[in-house]
């Protein structure tokens, strides 16, 4: 019944990602994230928050893609970002088929998600 369906959930400190700069620290940054999520994260003077709540999200969909045995996915390969009502998504490049829910939360010194992951149904003849 659940085998479509995984969840994945991270937590990090935040600390991990304090101090960086998008100039400074670019090469790093660039593999983990998109160019449309550190505009989202530097553009809030604590980027910090930001950045590690985006990286567990990713993680957190790693861990439910890799239970479901989608494997060789990068952290750039998904992308986090918010819709029109600030609730945040995930989307996985070349996997659009899949269904993603992610919850983002983070407090003074730790950031956390958690993602569930469906696999479409398939259709047989």
């Amino acid at each position: 019944m659940f085998e479509d369906i995984s969840v994945g959930v991270d937590i990090e400190e935040i600390s991990r990602f304090e101090g960086k700069t998008a100039d400074r620290d670019f090469a790093f940054l660039n593999k983990i994230f998109t160019s449309k999520e550190l505009e989202y994260s530097f553009s809030d003077n604590n980027s910090s928050k930001h950045l590690c709540a985006r990286y567990c999200a990713k993680e957190a969909v790693v861990k439910a893609l890799q239970a479901l045995n989608i494997k060789g996915i990068y952290y750039r390969d998904i992308e986090i970002s918010n819709n029109i009502d600030g609730v945040p998504i995930a989307s996985v490049k070349n996997h659009s088929d899949l269904q993603i829910k992610v919850s983002l939360s983070h407090c003074k010194n730790y950031a956390t998600a958690m993602a569930i992951v469906k696999k479409p149904n398939k259709v047989s003849c």
